[in-house]
């Protein structure tokens, strides 16, 4: 299973869903993230996401950023967009409904928050780092369980 996680810069919420999803699936899944602009393109994730991950044991400092790309769709079984917009994006990309089927809201996994976005924590402090990480762990966990299930 190859599972992308996709916000606007890749550089805050899908890294952090990147590395919270890697330590919660099998070792045979490949989880990447990407975004849908490429201006933080070959940038390690935001220092304050670096840190959240870290006070959970979690080591994202190494990852890049990267946008989206048409060969993602090939490439990958699940596509999770952060928030609507990021959604939209990722989904006039796709070049078919097969494609389009891959991709989703990446809270759509917790059922009761169906068109809910994980929101983007770039313009706030630490609490807002931490309340996205806790959001993220809860969908991973949801994800995990729906594909594992």
């Amino acid at each position: 299973m190859k599972i992308l996680m996709v916000c606007l810069g890749n550089i805050c919420r899908s890294p952090l869903a990147e590395g919270i999803m890697k330590i919660k699936v099998p070792e045979s899944f490949f989880v990447d993230s990407a975004g849908t602009i490429s201006l933080h393109e070959g940038e390690h994730p935001d220092k304050r996401a670096i840190k959240t991950a870290a006070n959970h044991n979690i080591d994202i400092s190494k990852q890049k950023s990267r946008p989206v790309t048409k060969a993602d769709f090939d490439t990958f079984d699940k596509i999770f967009c952060m928030d609507i917009d990021v959604y939209e994006d990722v989904i006039s990309k796709a070049q078919n409904e097969e494609q389009r089927r891959k991709v989703s809201l990446f809270m759509s996994a917790l059922g009761d928050h169906e068109n809910a976005e994980v929101p983007d924590p770039y313009w706030g402090d630490m609490n807002d780092f931490e309340a996205v990480f806790q959001l993220l762990d809860r969908g991973c966990d949801a994800i995990k369980n729906q594909i594992l299930s």
